[in-house]
């Protein structure tokens, strides 16, 4: 027998199948080791054959096969093929987004436990053998414990004398690391509304792959996901399901748990190597059903899906910005494509991209208007900032959003304080010379951080020390320029010194179950007010919070990006659906400079087809997508030299190609990405706006050409971020 072995090295060079000999009856996809240019190295087993293309005596057999089931799925293959043909990396690469990091590396295996079982042998003990003689009763009583703490309580040599006299029989005992704190099911279904049962048979009846659902918030999503996955199992098949943010998996996870028990199985960074991997195995070995995570998920090793969901599918989060940088959207429809289910959308805030499919007839449309519990929407309150500092107040806090936040104390409620910037203030300038504090890795500033005294970058990660008098100057001067979650903080317990606040950005949720146990405190009322960033803007389901304050609602109107507009609308309106979702009324207090903008009223008023039209004639008028597509080549280096001329490569590849294609080019040029400089790395971009993606495998070429050790060159699709 022999074995086509993908090799795990990510370059291109060994970018190809290998064949080796191997034992009949070794199966495709499992993990092996082989020799490989004087050493042994990892591979991946992608196919067998009967019969070789070179001479027996030159093909070196498999040195090692791991014991365990094939690690990756028939499914994998294709999916690896596509991947690396659609962005142009090493097969690889791709394989390796199948499997935890960890179990590649050989640092988490199995974890097995011993256990002892009372073998119903009669023993006899002689009068000095006490110890032997109480292990055995108690394991005659017990039927069977676990060999450490038998060890402890009557010593290893008694306990190990019990099993070699045949009273005692040793098994080794898988243990499942599973993450702690969930919810355990199961629970019946809900009862579902008229309108979330005819939105299931709508997704159930339509032959289209993709289907979008736009729900306003609290409108039963989640039901609806549910009850898609319940008939997928019922039909003996699997589902994958996923959410943007770490924060919300906890959540949902407990959800599914309640709803479909141990079939439940979670993915996602914030679990320990151990845990991760055992849930990995769990789906892969089929005692899990039901996949849940974060971006990653998608890759689960899941065989016979019956439905894939990705919640709030407007997140940014979902395109990779490593390589391969995918669209998790992409990888979906391939998925589902493969096992012949529907990819369900769902958001209270679609893509434009997304939503355009769906008015052109491409997705499926299903639309669930009003909430579940029939209470309106929040009222939004409109705080124009501009009037609160001609008044004097120069606080984060308007003098409406300071009224609703006594209000709601007073009446035992809880409110939640929206502020998209983590730090104590997002710049410290000079104020005799002007100069702010930056990042020397980076060029960006550096955001202070009081709880720590220090200066960080939140681009790098690097610290600093706080200076005394400004590094350019020597000014002693230095004034904090904007706010962030931290001093929102602390101008809250200034206000209101009885209010029990909690805080939720990614500087309070770095530990283990971070994110859960801060949610886990707020809904549990051990807080009154969650001050926190976009983690908190999404998913979440507080009964007891009936106001929410966004503090800069208009921050995010003013990057470069074609896509602000649609960003800040999709960000008002999750924040503000995290009020009302109970009994009482819900209420929105949003604090801006421009409360004239277009963007915000359509916010205002919840209108998203209103802003969804004027949005899509906005980019039709200007050609950009879904008009157009832009394509980023990016190139970064530790020095310019190389840099630029990789850019220069790429530049005038591209410019070539528009010569030849000149239909095909809306726009071509090459110039510094708006940050400059990243960990040490400068950056520099070719620019372009497409007619269509027909070019992109030309534009990956270049790419590929113009990479080396020295300047890393990659191509991003309709970039998430253009800084």
């Amino acid at each position: 027998m022999y074995a086509q072995v993908i090799v795990d090295i990510a370059h291109s060079q060994v970018d190809r199948i290998f064949e080796y000999s191997c034992e009949d009856g070794t199966p495709a996809g499992s993990r092996v080791k082989v020799p490989f240019g004087g050493r042994t190295v990892d591979g991946f087993i992608v196919g067998l054959s009967r019969t070789s293309a070179y001479p027996a005596e030159k093909v070196k057999p498999v040195s090692f096969v791991y014991e365990e089931p094939p690690a990756l799925v028939p499914e994998c293959f294709s999916l690896m093929s596509e991947l690396s043909e659609r962005y142009r990396v090493p097969k690889a690469v791709c394989l390796r987004l199948f499997l935890p990091s960890e179990m590649r590396s050989g640092k988490v295996r199995e974890l097995y436990k011993k256990v002892l079982k009372f073998s119903g042998a009669a023993l006899s003990f002689s009068g000095s053998a006490k110890k032997q003689r109480q292990f055995y009763d108690f394991l005659r009583e017990a039927g069977q414990a676990e060999y450490t703490p038998c060890c402890e309580k009557f010593g290893r040599g008694a306990v190990n004398a019990v099993v070699e006299k045949g009273g005692a029989l040793m098994e080794r005992v898988r243990i499942n690391r599973s993450p702690s704190g969930f919810a355990d099911g199961e629970e019946a279904g809900k009862v579902l509304t008229p309108a979330q049962s005819a939105a299931l048979d709508g997704i159930e009846r339509d032959s289209r792959t993709v289907q979008l659902v736009h729900g306003v918030t609290g409108s039963g999503k989640t039901e609806i996901y549910l009850n898609v996955i319940s008939r997928a199992l019922q039909r003996g098949k699997t589902a994958i399901f996923l959410v943007p943010e770490i924060s919300l998996t906890p959540q949902m996870f407990s959800q599914l748990k309640r709803r479909f028990g141990e079939r439940a199985a979670i993915l996602h960074s914030g679990l320990s190597a151990g845990e991760r991997f055992d849930e990995w195995w769990r789906l892969r070995t089929g005692e899990a059903k039901i996949a849940i995570g974060a971006r990653s998920a998608i890759f689960s090793p899941l065989e016979n899906i019956g439905a894939i969901i990705i919640d709030e599918e407007h997140d940014g989060s979902y395109f990779s910005e490593s390589a391969p940088r995918y669209s998790t959207l992409e990888v979906a429809r391939l998925r589902a494509e493969h096992n012949g289910c529907k990819l369900i959308l769902g958001s209270a805030t679609p893509s434009v991209e997304s939503y355009s499919a769906a008015v052109e007839g491409r997705y499926n449309l299903i639309t669930l208007k009003e909430r579940i519990n029939g209470k309106p929407l929040p009222h939004i309150t409109i705080a124009d900032m501009r009037k609160e500092v001609k008044r004097g107040n120069n606080t984060a806090f308007s003098s409406a959003l300071r009224e609703q936040l006594k209000d709601t104390l007073e009446s035992g409620n809880q409110a939640i304080i929206f502020l998209n910037r983590r730090g104590y203030s997002r710049t410290v300038i000079c104020q005799d010379c002007g100069y702010a504090l930056k990042c020397e890795n980076c060029d960006v500033a550096l955001a202070y951080h009081s709880e720590e005294n220090c200066l960080k970058c939140h681009y790098c990660g690097a610290r600093y020390r706080m200076p005394r008098a400004c590094p350019e100057c020597g000014g002693l001067h230095l004034r904090y320029g904007g706010t962030g979650t931290q001093r929102v903080v602390a101008d809250l317990k200034h206000d209101f010194p009885s209010a029990r606040i909690l805080r939720m950005d990614n500087d309070t949720t770095s530990g283990k179950e971070g994110h859960y146990k801060i949610l886990r405190q707020f809904a549990e009322r051990q807080a009154d007010i969650l001050v926190g960033t976009q983690m908190i803007a999404k998913g979440h389901d507080f009964p007891a919070v009936t106001l929410v304050g966004i503090l800069d609602a208009d921050m995010s109107l003013h990057f470069s990006d074609y896509r602000a507009g649609e960003r800040t609308f999709q960000l008002i309106t999750q924040v503000a659906g995290r009020s009302g979702r109970a009994g009482e009324a819900g209420q929105v207090v949003l604090q801006t400079y421009s409360p004239e903008n277009a963007v915000l009223r359509y916010a205002v008023n919840y209108d998203y087809e209103g802003f969804f039209k004027n949005e899509v004639a906005l980019r039709k008028a200007t050609r950009f997508p879904p008009f157009s597509l832009i394509c980023r080549v990016m190139v970064t280096a530790e020095e310019d030299g190389p840099a630029l001329e990789a850019l220069r490569g790429v530049y005038f590849g591209a410019e070539e190609l528009r010569q030849r294609h000149p239909e095909e080019f809306i726009f071509l040029n090459k110039m510094h990405s708006p940050i400059k400089k990243i960990q040490g790395r400068v950056r520099y971009q070719v620019l372009m706006r497409l007619e269509d993606g027909g070019l992109l495998p030309e534009i990956y070429a270049l790419a590929v050409k113009f990479s080396s050790q020295k300047a890393l060159v990659y191509v991003e699709e309709n970039p998430v971020n253009l800084s």
